[in-house]
């Protein structure tokens, strides 16, 4: 008994040492517990946290403003044309390209002192070479079978030309009763004057035949001047003088570039989102957005498509007098789709650019005060630049001076 009483306060020590240890760890594990919350509830703490819409902002006197000349506008919400921007490729209108045959078989000779050249531009009526007739047996049944083929297009051009002078009258008709389009008047008389043409070309080549002919059987037969149909340019030349050709033989090319047509590749899954029938505007590749001045008109063309690229073609005509652009070029047409919709805007002038590619504007926040504020620009109409994200509605930014308050900001100006 007396070494059992003696046992008894060292396992009470002992579990007592173990006890506190156990509450020690419980509290040090709550602890532990709730700062951990509470670090997840707060990451950081910022002693004086700065905000975009308080910094970059510029008080001018009154002189600055008066020197600058700064003018302020305002952002609005506008209902606007959408337009989008492909490439093209200029060609020469169909028809307007033109191979001169040798009406018969003869020799060439140079109707002037120089060779006719490719690239030069030509007048209508100017002769290029004369036409020396060889009236073998064959040749004489070679310009009777000619003379029936003229004869032949001669009649073909004539319905065409009635035809299309019926197209015309009745365009004209619907237009002023308001029951048609400017545009189908457009396309009539287009196409009236293309038969028109075909029909004076026709009848030009059986009046010489018919000369021919006439010489030949009274033995008087003199040279056949081959001469320009149309105003142009040499696209090429086929022949040379003193080259014995047959009848039909290509001679030369012209080609006339005062009108010009304009085919612009169209991805197949935009031909719903674009105004197939609206005019569109044309411009160099290098154009800035909204840079397109040539108004380009929309035509009925021959369907064409590229599987590879997924593609159709649309065709524009252009007024191609003062502009200059060659067959194959490639410009920037701007098409406009079919849909509209309310869009964020502001003056193109309004909009300026940083370093790195950021657009920015300047929001006029007080008499003399402005502050620069970030947009991001969908895209440009004319001088209107659309906004995906910006100043609300009835804001005022600063649309001449803008780059100027930009330098000022920047350490850039003087």
């Amino acid at each position: 008994m007396k070494t059992h009483h003696s046992l008894l306060p060292p396992v009470f020590f002992l579990l007592l040492i173990v006890g506190g240890c156990g509450v020690t760890w419980w509290v040090l594990l709550t602890q532990s517990a709730g700062a951990g919350k509470t670090a997840a509830a707060i990451p950081a703490t910022v002693a004086n946290p700065i905000k975009e819409d308080q910094l970059n902002t510029i008080t001018l006197t009154a002189d600055a403003v008066k020197n600058l000349n700064l003018q302020v506008g305002v952002v609005e919400r506008k209902t606007l044309p959408r337009n989008r921007v492909y490439g093209g490729e200029v060609m020469p209108a169909i028809g307007k390209s033109v191979i001169v045959s040798a009406p018969v078989s003869g020799m060439l000779r140079a109707a002037a002192d120089a060779m006719p050249r490719a690239g030069a531009t030509v007048a209508k009526d100017k002769v290029l070479f004369e036409l020396l007739p060889l009236m073998t047996p064959e040749g004489r049944a070679n310009l009777s079978a000619s003379k029936i083929d003229a004869e032949g297009q001669v009649k073909a051009t004539q319905t065409q030309l009635d035809a299309a002078s019926i197209a015309l009258e009745r365009a004209k008709k619907l237009f002023a009763g308001e029951a048609g389009s400017k545009r189908m008047v457009d396309e009539a008389q287009a196409a009236f004057d293309l038969a028109k043409e075909n029909l004076d070309a026709a009848k030009a080549r059986e009046a010489v035949l018919e000369r021919v002919s006439g010489e030949i059987d009274d033995g008087t037969a003199a040279p056949i001047p081959i001469a320009v149909p149309e105003n142009g340019v040499l696209h090429s030349v086929s022949a040379m003088a003193g080259q014995s050709v047959p009848a039909g033989a290509a001679l030369f090319n012209v080609v006339n570039l005062d009108r010009v047509w304009v085919r612009v590749p169209v991805y197949v899954g935009d031909l719903t989102e674009i105004d197939a029938a609206a005019d569109a505007s044309v411009g160099n590749l290098t154009a800035r957005a909204g840079n397109y001045g040539h108004a380009a008109k929309a035509i009925d063309a021959p369907p064409s498509a590229n599987a590879a690229t997924g593609t159709v073609d649309v065709y524009y005509d252009l007024d191609n007098r003062d502009i200059g652009y060659r067959p194959g070029q490639r410009v920037g047409v701007s098409v406009p789709l079919s849909t509209h919709a309310e869009s964020l805007t502001v003056p193109w002038s309004a909009v300026i650019h940083d370093i790195y590619g950021g657009t920015w504007v300047y929001e006029a926040t007080g008499e003399r005060e402005f502050v620069r504020r970030r947009v991001v620009v969908r895209y440009v109409i004319d001088d209107t630049a659309v906004l995906a994200a910006g100043p609300d509605a009835g804001k005022n930014v600063v649309v001449a001076a803008a780059a100027e308050l930009f330098g000022t900001e920047t350490g850039f100006s003087k």
